[in-house]
C-alpha cells in the first residue's frame, strides 16, 4: 500500500508539563523547546515518507503554530476529563476522516527524533494489508505506532502503561521489524542519549547544540549499521 493512503495523528500536551523525567538535566524552558524540536523531526520524517497527512492534536497554541509551519494540521484537544491522551487521538482521527474520507490511520508518538522516513515506509510495507498493527517501543511495553488499515474501523487507541500488550489484546498484530528510530520515543536522559547515538533529525540536533547538551551530537544521519531497515517475515 502507498504511504499516502495512510494519515497520521499525533498528540502533544501542554509544553510546560512535558518531559518531566528530563528535569534532572534540562530546565523547563529547554524541555519545552526539546518537545517542539522532537515533534518537528517526527512530523518531518512522516511527511518525507509520503504519509497522506499529519494531524497534531494539542491544547497548546504554541504547538499548534509550530505544527502549521511544518506543513501539518493542528486539531484542538477535546480536553476530556478521563483518558485524555486516547480521547484526544480518537477525536483527531475522526476529524481526519471527516476531511479525507475513509482513510487508514496511523497514531504516532510525538517524540521520535531519530525516526527515518525509510522506517515508516518499510513498516507500512511489512504490516498486514487489513486490520490493526502495532510497533512496540524500545522497552517492549509501550506503543510507538498504532496502524489501522480499515477505513471504517475506529482508531481505538489504548496508550498508557503496558499499551503494547493491550493493543495486541485488542487484535493488533505486533510487528517485529528492525526500526530502532521508530521504536525510540524519548522520555528519559538515557533515551535521549540513545537517540543521539542513532542519529537525530535536524531540529533536535540544532536544539541540543544550542542549549549545550553535555553529550556529543553527531550530524551523520545514517546509522552505523547501514541505511536499510528490513522487516522480519
Amino acid at each position: 500500500m502507498r504511504p499516502d493512503a495512510v494519515h497520521a495523528v499525533i498528540a502533544v500536551k501542554n509544553l510546560e508539563r512535558a518531559k518531566s523525567r528530563l528535569a534532572e538535566e534540562l530546565s523547563p524552558a529547554d524541555r519545552s523547546r526539546l518537545v517542539l524540536a522532537m515533534l518537528s523531526d517526527t512530523v518531518h520524517a512522516a511527511l518525507a515518507a509520503g504519509i497522506g497527512s499529519v494531524t497534531v492534536v494539542t491544547p497548546d497554541s504554541g504547538v499548534a503554530a509550530a505544527v502549521h509551519a511544518l506543513g501539518a494540521a493542528a486539531h484542538p484537544d477535546p480536553e476530556a476529563a478521563d483518558d485524555g491522551l486516547n480521547a484526544a487521538l480518537a477525536d483527531a482521527a475522526e476529524a481526519v476522516r471527516d476531511r479525507h474520507g475513509a482513510v487508514d490511520l496511523l497514531a504516532l508518538q510525538a517524540d521520535l527524533p531519530a525516526l527515518r522516513p525509510s522506517e515508516l515506509t518499510d513498516m507500512l510495507a511489512c504490516a498486514p494489508v487489513t486490520g490493526r498493527a502495532l510497533v512496540a517501543d524500545h522497552t517492549g511495553q509501550g506503543t510507538a505506532a498504532l496502524l489501522v488499515r480499515d477505513g471504517l474501523a475506529p482508531l481505538r487507541p489504548l496508550f498508557g502503561p503496558d499499551s503494547a500488550r493491550r493493543h495486541a489484546d485488542s487484535g493488533a498484530k505486533d510487528l517485529d521489524g528492525d526500526w530502532p528510530g521508530l521504536r525510540l520515543d524519548v522520555d528519559t536522559p538515557a533515551d535521549l542519549r540513545a537517540a543521539v547515538t542513532l542519529g537525530l533529525g535536524a531540529a533536535t540536533t540544532a536544539l541540543l547544540r544550542d542549549i549545550g547538551w553535555p553529550h556529543p551530537v553527531h550530524t551523520d544521519l545514517i546509522r552505523r549499521c547501514g541505511a536499510g531497515h528490513m522487516c522480519a517475515r
